[in-house]
Formats: structure tokens, sequence, C-alpha cells
């Protein structure tokens, strides 16, 4: 399946990590976050990657263009570094399609313009290039298949938490409880869609809102409800708790760490 990935938000609430690189691109350890949520998908054997483009899309071209798969790999360099010899599994050879799909387009805007790369997919995927999770893909993916819905999302829990008052007309608190105690649940993007996802869109529409209650009002909007790993990386604190969790050896959204998860359980 292809896999497209929204990287043109201009990252407003990251910015002061720095104006010269896109949201995309900042780094968690030694690699972009997209690279991580590419690898992500790529363990699963999704390598088609459709890359909607807009504030400073050129970044994220050079990265791709000049790739180097030294880099996540170790490696045997010899002849005075002409020759290089990759040791173990090769990383996975990604088809990466890059569309500058403009800089003020929302979601929705972003996903139509990227429509004559996937429309002819029963399924496919699509998702934000700045969140990180260990969810069973495959288990997502079969579980919309067999619904036969048109459109799936990764439903998780605030990765942050609140407190949440509940109170009465007059005002006079009834309940304040910390988000943890709630059942409450947001969007955690992992999306998942039908071809037909294309005829509930209307021009300048964000995705999550006019076309997923279209999707609603007929029942094809499903959500997958995950309670393991999973954080966005919104602003520079989340970065950093991304860039901590790296330090430690902590990476449950990498291929390794979800081999190793699966075959304790």
């Amino acid at each position: 399946m292809k896999v497209v990935l929204f990287c043109g938000g201009l990252g407003t609430r990251i910015r002061d990590y720095s104006e010269n690189i896109p949201k995309p691109m900042v780094p968690i350890g030694h690699h972009p976050i997209l690279w991580h949520v590419m690898q992500y998908y790529s363990q699963y054997e999704h390598n088609e990657f459709v890359l909607c483009l807009g504030y400073k899309a050129n970044i994220v071209k050079n990265y791709f263009l000049n790739y180097k798969i030294t880099e996540s790999s170790d490696c045997i360099i010899s002849d005075f570094g002409s020759k290089v010899e990759i040791i173990g599994e090769r990383p996975p050879d990604w088809q990466v399609a890059l569309v500058d799909t403009g800089i003020w387009r929302n979601i929705g805007e972003r996903l139509f313009a990227v429509k004559r790369f996937v429309e002819n997919e029963e399924i496919f995927l699509a998702n934000y290039s700045d969140g990180l999770t260990d969810a069973p893909l495959r288990d997502m993916i079969a579980r919309f298949k067999a619904s036969g819905k048109i459109g799936c999302f990764l439903a998780v829990h605030p990765p942050v938490s609140f407190h949440l008052a509940e109170f009465d007309q007059s005002g006079t608190v009834q309940r304040i409880r910390s988000s943890n105690q709630s059942d409450v649940w947001i969007n955690g993007g992992y999306f998942i869609f039908r071809k037909e996802i294309f005829e509930y869109i209307r021009d300048g529409e964000e995705l999550v809102l006019e076309p997923f209650n279209r999707l609603i009002e007929t029942g094809n909007l499903m959500a997958y409800k995950y309670e393991g790993f999973w954080r966005a990386m919104d602003t520079l604190r989340d970065r950093q708790v991304l860039e901590e969790m790296v330090e430690r050896g902590e990476t449950p959204w990498r291929p390794q760490a979800i081999i190793k998860n699966r075959a304790a359980q």
C-alpha cells in the first residue's frame, strides 16, 4: 500500500527550534522525525511514499536527493572511501514521490492534490509526519478491511494530563478529575482510506472536519483504539521528551523494539 505523508505545515509551535528547517526535518536522535515515521511503515513492507510538501519543500527534497544509506546502517569502508560495504540487513529501498502541495493548503487540500498518486489504490495509508507509535499496523489494516468502511484513524489518549471539570448551570462544580481517569480519545493520525474518500472531500475543506463528518453520517468512519505508545511532536517540550527517550535507548516505534515487545508478549 502507498503511504501519503503530510509534510507541508508551518509548524509554528516548534518554530523556535529552527527557522531554517520544516517540522518533519527536526531531528530525533540522528535522524529527522520524518525518517522515523517512514521506518515505521517500512517494517510492515510499505515502502512507497507520497510526501505532500509545502513550507521549505526544498529542504525535504534535498534530504532525499542526497540520502546516504550509510548514515543509518553499519558499514565497512575501504580503498580510502571508494568502496563501501553494508553490514547486516540493507535498509529498505524507498520509492518517494516529492510533491509540492503549497504552503497554505490544509490537510484535506493536500490529500486531494496528490489524488492522482493513489486513486487507483483500493486502500492506501496516510499520516501526519510528526507522530510516533508502536501500534500494530497489520491488525489495524485487517480490522479496517473487515469493517468495509471508507476511513479509519488511530484513536489514542492525550499524552499529557489535564483536569476535567464538571459543573451545573449555576457554575457549582460537581466533580474534578484527571483526564487519565476519563474516556477521552483524540485523533492520533495513522489513517487508512479506501479510494472513495475523495468523494467526501470538497474544495478547501479540512480532512478531519467536513469530510469526516460526512463519513460519520453514512456510517463509514471507524476508530482503532490504542492504549500503547503514541507521541506527537507538537512543541519543543514534545521534542525534548522524544530526544531523551532516544538517549536512553527507549525507541518503541523502531522496528527492532516492536519485534522485541511482541516476542515478550
